[in-house]
């Protein structure tokens, strides 16, 4: 957070981020059910990585020659988001790694969720999903719908990008994401 909000201000000297805590209890069941759809289908089943899914990018990265999906579970996410800059190196991948396994050593599923779902980025400067929720739909995150909690998961990769224009593919994505957040379990 504190290197986007230098970013912004920059840009704009007066610039604040929009940022809210709430509590686990207080986000909508269906933003958490999304997110996990969406980012992390096997957040509850692994211990910080997801094999398959690291091994299933990389094929994808290959046959496309660029890097077109990542596999970094919710928790890899996280270490990242707190403890590291978004800069792209194996020293920076070998701490993240680190910081993965400490996260999953120290803290439960509940509370890695709690975390994420508070410090991820949705928006410009627009941090956390209280915060998310308030600027998208003008409603507190403990009133997300399933559709709007599936939006709002299908922005996390590119949250920038996609607060200005949700593309095609996007919006078809956060369609399959709504089909499987019933069958998805949340700690």
């Amino acid at each position: 957070m504190s290197i986007r909000l230098d970013e912004l201000q920059e840009k704009n000297t007066d610039a604040k981020l929009q940022y809210e805590w709430v509590d686990y209890a207080k986000i909508s069941p269906h933003l958490k059910r999304a997110v996990i759809a969406a980012e992390d289908g096997k957040f509850l089943e692994h211990h910080g990585f997801d094999w398959d899914g690291m091994e299933k990018a990389m094929e994808k990265n290959q046959r496309r020659g660029k890097r077109a999906a990542g596999g970094s579970t919710i928790t890899q996410q996280l270490a990242k988001n707190l403890f590291l800059s978004p800069s792209k190196s194996y020293i920076r991948k070998a701490q993240e790694a680190v910081i993965t396994l400490m996260i999953e050593i120290c803290w439960d599923k509940r509370r890695i969720l709690e975390v994420y779902l508070n410090v991820v980025e949705w928006g410009d400067g627009t941090f956390g999903a209280q915060a998310a929720a308030k600027r998208h739909y003008q409603i507190s995150a403990a009133y997300l719908s399933a559709h709007q909690a599936a939006r709002m998961a299908v922005m996390l990769p590119n949250p920038r990008k996609f607060e200005r224009n949700l593309p095609a593919y996007a919006i078809r994505y956060s369609k399959q994401v709504s089909h499987r957040m019933p069958m998805t379990k949340i700690p």
